[in-house]
């Protein structure tokens, strides 16, 4: 896998630091390419997010920015379109400082993403295109009621997060022979891998969804438990509505489950990479057993892990790395109570 400059390089980690704290640190015991391939791959994933969560552009005009953008990433070496993008769409958001300047220097990230293997750039284009056009199509169907059922969840979550597995794990064969000979397997596990994180994000931050006038939460779980999504009123959970975050915890711990295999799937040689898959699973679980603790939380703080239990989650979890057994043994520990999926 290519080097690019030291300069973009320690660009990217700097701004990734800025918009995804959490993210940058998973991505600190990569090898140099690889941890500038990932690390650019989430910069474009997040300039389409930002497209996305804008509320200052109309739904039309998400749309049209969301195509422009595919456009721009599948032409890289376009300079003048890109720029001419980044001209349009600049002056438009309304987020915070380091989102705006993300944004402003979309030429940079996409001259990185120029200089990567050609195998890495197919990749992350597609996975950009599925992404940009997957939030798009459920942003024209989001509102207060939640979506139809656990599918549409399903397809949801692969759409923000499920495809961004399947291209890190892109990202991972094409950086070491001995994950390419297991990429079959990864790849099988990979969408379970993004739909438990990305799950365990729609249920900490429903509640601050709910004042955005959203609802990622499936509607067919909350029935059988006496609830009507679309009547929710923000900090006030009603009766059945924790039954029924118990019943998404369940399905979250499956997928789970899955990062778990697919972290023991992974060469035991490959430690960063084995570092990079293990710190986010371990922080996923802990937040999951906060939620189950807690399934009538009223805001994401009162489930959020503290910055100790972060550090001591990556300290243990790098410990146990090298060996598949311990893993094992740590992560049946800390998912003991929670409880399994129901039947289908």
């Amino acid at each position: 896998m290519r080097r690019i400059p030291r300069a973009d390089a320690a660009w990217q980690r700097e701004i990734l630091g800025g918009v995804a704290r959490t993210f940058a640190l998973t991505l600190r015991p990569l090898p140099g390419p690889l941890r500038d391939a990932a690390c650019n791959l989430y910069l474009l994933c997040r300039i389409a997010d930002t497209i996305e969560d804008e509320p200052a552009l109309a739904e039309p005009e998400r749309a049209a920015f969301a195509e422009r953008f595919i456009a721009v990433v599948e032409g890289s070496d376009d300079d003048a379109d890109a720029a001419q993008f980044t001209r349009d769409l600049a002056p438009r958001i309304a987020g915070s400082a380091i989102e705006r300047d993300l944004v402003r220097n979309t030429p940079r990230v996409l001259g990185i993403t120029a200089r990567l293997e050609p195998e890495a750039r197919a990749a992350m284009r597609r996975c950009v295109r599925i992404m940009a056009r997957g939030m798009t199509a459920f942003s024209r169907r989001r509102g207060p009621g939640g979506l139809a059922d656990t599918e549409a969840m399903d397809r949801y979550c692969y759409v923000v997060a499920g495809v961004v597995g399947e291209t890190l794990t892109a990202l991972y064969a094409g950086a070491s022979p001995a994950v390419a000979k297991r990429r079959g397997g990864l790849e099988a596990r990979a969408l379970s891998f993004g739909q438990g994180l990305q799950m365990i994000n729609i249920l900490k931050d429903t509640w601050e969804d709910r004042r955005r006038g959203v609802c990622w939460l499936p509607r067919t779980v909350f029935r059988r438990r006496g609830v009507d999504l679309a009547r929710l009123v923000a900090d006030r959970p009603p009766p059945g509505f924790a039954a029924g975050v118990t019943d998404l915890v369940g399905i979250t711990r499956r997928h789970l489950d899955e990062a778990l295999a697919y972290v023991l799937l992974l060469p035991r040689r490959e430690i960063g990479i084995r570092w990079s898959c293990l710190w986010p699973l371990a922080l996923a679980v802990l937040t999951l057993r906060r939620i189950h603790r807690r399934p009538d939380f009223r805001t994401g703080r009162e489930v959020k892990i503290s910055r100790r239990s972060v550090y001591a989650a990556v300290l243990v979890t790098s410990l146990a790395a090298p060996s598949n057994r311990a893993l094992e043994r740590l992560y049946r520990a800390f998912t003991r109570e929670l409880p399994s999926p129901l039947p289908t």
